[in-house]
């Protein structure tokens, strides 16, 4: 018998999108790992990957997440 049982994080009524299995899901079904979530409803988890792209794409062109270009390796001594 294990001491320990592995409980997946999350409650009925919260949803999540599986990334794995490609589908929303309500309550623990996969490991935390293979998910977004929690959203309120069914539609807001149905449409995860859109709200993830949305972001990616922010944060791509947001001037404040980028640094500067690197100089090349070597600089002035190694010419």
């Amino acid at each position: 018998m294990a001491l320990f049982k592995r409980r997946r994080t999350g409650k009925p009524g919260e949803w999540y999108y599986c990334l794995e299995h490609q589908k929303v899901e309500e309550g623990p079904e996969c490991p935390a790992l293979n998910r977004f979530g929690p959203y309120p409803s069914r539609i807001e988890a149905e449409h995860a990957m859109e709200k993830a792209a949305e972001r990616n794409r922010a944060w791509e062109t947001d001037p404040r997440w980028h640094d500067e270009p690197e100089e090349p390796r070597g600089g002035a001594a190694g010419r």
